[in-house]
Order: C-alpha cells, then sequence, then structure tokens
C-alpha cells in the first residue's frame, strides 16, 4: 500500500448488506464505521441487552443509519440455522459476512452446546457452519465478501491443529487452544478463497487481524485477576484502540485493494498496531493438506455441506428459504 490506509479512504457503501458478527469490542466499531459509510448492517450476538445498547449507540452516533439486531449463538448450530433460516426469509443478498465474534483463554474447558471445545466451537465451527448456510445469499451479493478474523497469536511457533485432539478433551490449555481455533479461522479464510475460485462461488474471502487492541476479550475471558487482565487494566497503553484495530478488518471489507487469499494486519510494531498492511502468513496455514483435512472435518461436526448449500435452489427474494444439510 501506497499510504496509510483510514476510514476517510473507505468507499460509500450505499446500498450493501453487511452482516457482522460480534455486538461489541471490534464488532461495534466495524459497524459503526460501515452504518457511517451507508452499509445496511446486520449485527449478530447472543446478548440481546449487549446488542440493544450496540444499536442505540451507534443510532446516537448516526441517527439515519440502518442497523438492526438478530440473535445468535455461534456455540449452538441449532441457532446458527435459525438465524440463517430468519435471513433468507428477510433478506434477498448478502454483500459481506464478518466473522469477527469470539471467545479468548476461558481458564478451565469449558463446551459448545452440541459439546465442542468452546473456543473452537465459537470462534471457529461456528463461524465455518455460519458462512456455510449464508452462503446463498453470499452468492446473490454484490462482490460478495467473507472476512474471517485471525490473531496474532498465530504466529507461534508452536500454532497447529492437533488432529488427534481436536476438542481439547485430553489436555486443555487456554492459550494454545485459542491459538488452534485462531489457526483454523486463518486456514479457513484461505481453503474458502481456493474452493470458491474451484467451484465458481464468485465469494472473496479474506483474512484479517486486529494486532493488540484494547478489546474486552482478555477480561472476559481469563477474568481480570489473570496475568492477561492484569495487562489489559493496568498496561493499557500498550494496547491500540478498538477503532484502530478495526481497522484491517474494514480494509479487507470494503477496499478494492484488498485481494482473495489475503491477509491484512497492522503495519507497525510486529504488527501489533498501525494501519492495515499485509499481515505474515504462519507456515502453518499454508498447508493446503491440512486445510483440506480440516475443512472435511468440519463438514461432518457441523452437518454442513457448502457443495449442498451452492447447488441449493437460487433464492427468488424475501419469503425464499433453502436450507441444505448434509445427509
Amino acid at each position: 500500500m501506497t499510504k496509510s490506509w483510514t476510514l476517510d479512504d473507505m468507499s460509500p457503501q450505499n446500498s450493501r448488506t453487511i452482516l457482522i458478527t460480534g455486538t461489541g469490542g471490534l464488532g461495534f466499531e466495524d459497524a459503526l464505521a460501515l452504518a457511517r459509510s451507508g452499509a445496511d448492517v446486520i449485527i449478530a450476538g447472543r446478548n440481546p441487552t449487549k446488542g440493544a445498547d450496540a444499536i442505540r449507540r451507534i443510532k446516537e452516533k448516526v441517527p439515519n443509519a440502518s442497523v438492526t439486531l438478530e440473535i445468535v449463538d455461534l456455540g449452538n448450530l441449532a441457532s446458527i440455522e435459525a438465524l440463517a433460516k430468519r435471513l433468507k426469509e428477510t433478506r434477498d443478498h448478502i454483500d459481506v459476512l464478518i466473522n469477527n465474534a469470539g471467545v479468548m483463554t476461558p481458564p478451565t474447558r469449558q463446551t459448545t452446546k452440541d459439546g465442542f471445545e468452546l473456543q473452537f466451537g465459537t470462534n471457529y465451527l461456528g463461524h465455518f457452519a455460519l458462512t456455510g448456510h449464508l452462503l446463498p445469499l453470499l452468492k446473490l451479493g454484490q462482490a460478495p465478501r467473507v472476512v474471517t478474523l485471525s490473531s496474532i497469536a498465530v504466529r507461534s511457533a508452536s500454532a497447529a491443529i492437533n488432529f488427534d485432539d481436536l476438542q481439547a478433551e485430553r489436555g486443555y490449555k487456554p492459550m494454545p487452544v485459542y491459538t488452534q481455533s485462531k489457526l483454523a479461522c486463518l486456514m479457513f479464510a484461505f481453503e474458502l478463497q481456493r474452493r470458491s475460485e474451484e467451484a465458481g462461488w464468485g465469494i472473496t474471502s479474506i483474512a484479517a487481524h486486529p494486532g493488540v487492541s484494547r478489546t474486552d476479550l482478555l477480561h472476559n475471558g481469563p477474568g481480570r485477576r489473570s496475568v492477561q487482565g492484569f495487562l489489559r487494566s493496568f498496561m493499557w497503553f500498550l494496547f491500540q484502540p478498538v477503532a484502530q484495530g478495526a481497522l484491517p478488518t474494514l480494509f479487507a471489507a470494503t477496499s478494492p485493494e484488498a485481494r482473495g487469499g489475503g491477509y491484512y494486519g497492522p503495519d507497525r510494531l510486529s504488527e501489533t498496531r498501525g494501519h492495515p498492511t499485509e499481515a505474515q502468513i504462519p507456515r502453518q496455514a499454508l498447508e493446503k493438506h491440512v486445510a483440506h483435512n480440516l475443512w472435511e472435518i468440519s463438514e461432518r461436526l457441523t452437518g454442513i455441506s457448502f457443495n449442498a448449500q451452492a447447488l441449493a435452489p437460487e433464492l427468488s427474494g424475501p419469503g425464499a428459504t433453502t436450507i441444505a444439510r448434509e445427509a
């Protein structure tokens, strides 16, 4: 990039329908910026109170904003399917899906409604299922994009997909399990681009990460009294503002310069802060055979067949519903 990209460089998003998972932190900043740019924004989150507050705050800042709330629990496959069904009944396309919401390093192993380890199930499998269910709407979008959030944590040399203990049932360590979930997100973004190109889905898949930003993740995961919580509370100056951390995602979602199969993060201090640039891709994320295996396992775990969704009858507008499930 020839210069530092900011919100002033974002092109108008009028008439574009953009779905963002997550009601606070990065998701809120994404929604606010996109609403200001004229997009029809859908915020999807599991907490109705937090979601309503996010809508209220956006409308206070952007009175004419087109922004609505949808309730979904990314740790519950039935909830994800229900969201997709509602959207297929009320929308005739989605132009951009931002897979943003997540949980980070709960101190003890927890599981989703479907029995998956919480971080892997929410951060990765939930978004995998959501993207699959929304494939028909995305295919009908204008220059559709899927932006999936990874993390600077995946640069760890030990980052890996542990197929022998994918759900951390035999050995749960919070940070390695979080890192696995975010590596899976990055590999999913790359594999989705490859499959879209091969099958002619017309969907551009891009990954992004926010560097190190002052979100609520560290407090909501291990807690304020943890080492991470202490750093977040008392060494706040090490973390860039959330609005700054949202820039790589917004660049990936809107910029003509963002390329399919790309990965974007901040440009300064080892990608911890700054303006959007091409991020360093860890070697593990480029292992196509691992990504292929992960995809096949994920389809079995979630019951979603992307090919079946892609071959589903075209939606004819609001009121037309097609949910394709793997037999």
